[in-house]
């Protein structure tokens, strides 16, 4: 518990910095362009375009049934999350290296560095939220109570991604083989996780079940009930209850990892 309140305490005294280095960073990564801040969107909305004319136009996916909400919004409920989801398994697992200035002139705690990239990366993900939202209300689906679950992913996807940042960055720093497994486990779990096809849909109990373990699923599953499903995700107790179990291991084994290698990491960087 000490720990925990450590991580919190370091971030809170350090709130401001944190913002405004977060800022800097999303600066930072449009500047020397000509269209600035829109390159952020335009790769997303390249590759939802994509994937609505390969799925929708290409393979005949989504509902035939009269009054079904348009696919493009069930595709758009699980690549809309991944996009942040994918970063934050990517660069999001070494950040220690991106911000090794932090880390070794400043002497930034350990525990805000993460959350510095995956503020930068949740202003480019609200972007996309609001693009879904348009979407959404573009094909005239009602404002409703269902909507509320967007919110509720949001904040779930950003506390469970920073601990995996923050357990992942630090057990990179110490060994590059894990950074690498991680980097290479981004793409299989892509195809993997439910993003492009229904979880529930599979006819598979046992491999239904172990998906409910991932939180990947869950947090695409989030979405989209609120968008196209219009259901409530605790309708699903086998969802939640998966979902509940990996964030609690993954808040045990960031405290564990966190209190072995945090004094070890600045000499290994």
């Amino acid at each position: 518990m000490s720990t925990l309140i450590n991580i919190i305490r370091s971030q809170w005294e350090r709130r401001e910095q944190i913002f405004s280095l977060a800022m800097f960073d999303l600066r930072k990564q449009a500047r020397g362009t000509v269209l600035g801040p829109a390159w952020l969107f335009i790769k997303p909305i390249v590759y939802i375009a994509v994937f609505w004319f390969a799925l929708e136009i290409g393979l005949k996916s989504g509902s035939d049934e009269p009054g079904a909400p348009p696919y493009i919004l069930w595709l758009m409920g699980g690549l809309v999350p991944w996009f942040y989801i994918q970063t934050m398994l990517g660069t999001g697992c070494n950040v220690f290296a991106r911000f090794k200035y932090l880390v070794n002139k400043i002497k930034f705690p350990l525990a805000g560095i993460p959350t510095i990239f995956a503020l930068a990366e949740m202003v480019i993900h609200l972007g996309m939220v609001a693009l879904l939202l348009l979407v959404y209300f573009l094909f005239g689906q009602p404002l409703d109570w269902y909507l509320l679950q967007i919110p509720v992913a949001i904040v779930l996807m950003f506390v469970f991604f920073y601990m995996f940042s923050l357990t992942t960055s630090l057990l990179s720093t110490i060994s590059k083989d894990f950074k690498n497994l991680i980097v290479t486990l981004s793409t299989p779990l892509f195809w993997l996780s439910g993003i492009i096809f229904n979880v529930y849909d599979l006819g598979i109990g046992w491999l239904e079940t172990i998906l409910m373990f991932d939180p990947i699923t869950f947090i695409a599953s989030l979405f989209r009930c609120a968008v196209y499903d219009k259901t409530w995700i605790w309708e699903n107790p086998m969802a939640i209850a998966g979902f509940a179990i990996v964030f609690a291991a993954m808040l045990a084994v960031m405290l564990v990892v966190y209190k072995r290698t945090r004094e070890e990491v600045p000499d290994v960087i």
